[in-house]
């Protein structure tokens, strides 16, 4: 069963979630099922995320919820723990990973409120396991000034994003950058309507190739990154 399937079959706890944020899920979180990893949800809501996740990813998989609220540890069941904390708290967050291990895919579905949401990203993200993933949704809150948010306003995790964007292409920048920890670390950064997904791992070599004996490049080589173009 698909996880929109699951989603509308749904009879256990609530859960409240986006129709299009579905095939982003899928689309990141599929090669996961059914291997034994570690899901960090920041933000328990009404408990029915947690339980879809783990109908969702299997049997081998253990899931481990934040939040603030201490009512939210009735949420516990098979696979699944909550912990008590607030998601700004370093010292909560590195408690979480030493009892629970480097986390495989961490969902940011917490407070919403930019400080919060970019906290947690800088000091989690490098902590993450080497091909993790890791999803922050409702980023429409980036634009509403309740939540920190507003157009191109500094602090937000959109515009975190936006330099981030630059530091994953800061070894083609001609020195313009200087390649980080960031850069050697991550493979893409996908943005969609009000998520932001951020794939773990190393780099793939880059190489400029040219196959074929004709194209739009004639007999010109494609020229590797900052490199002279040659004259037409």
């Amino acid at each position: 069963m698909g996880l929109w399937r699951d989603f509308q079959c749904n009879t256990g706890r609530t859960i409240h979630k986006w129709s299009h944020y579905f095939p982003v899920y899928e689309r990141h979180f599929s090669s996961f099922i059914n291997r034994p990893i570690t899901f960090l949800e920041i933000g328990c809501g009404d408990g029915g995320s947690l339980q879809m996740w783990r109908r969702y990813l299997g049997p081998y998989a253990q899931f481990v919820g934040l939040d603030i609220r201490p009512e939210c540890k009735n949420f516990e069941g098979d696979q699944i723990q909550v912990r008590i904390g607030n998601q700004a708290d370093t010292a909560f967050l590195d408690g979480i990973i030493a009892e629970f291990g480097v986390p495989d895919i961490i969902v940011d579905d917490g407070s919403h409120a930019m400080s919060d949401v970019c906290t947690t990203f800088s000091h989690l993200y490098r902590q993450m396991r080497s091909t993790g993933v890791y999803l922050v949704e409702d980023l429409h809150t980036a634009y509403w000034p309740q939540y920190g948010g507003g157009l191109r306003r500094q602090g937000t995790f959109i515009e975190m994003t936006k330099n981030l964007i630059d530091e994953l292409n800061a070894d083609l920048s001609e020195g313009a950058l200087e390649p980080t920890e960031f850069t050697r670390t991550t493979n893409a950064i996908c943005v969609y309507n009000s998520i932001v997904v951020l794939e773990r791992g190393l780099p793939l070599p880059k190489r400029s190739l040219l196959v074929g004996s004709t194209g739009y490049f004639g007999a010109h080589p494609i020229p590797d990154a900052g490199a002279a173009q040659p004259e037409a």
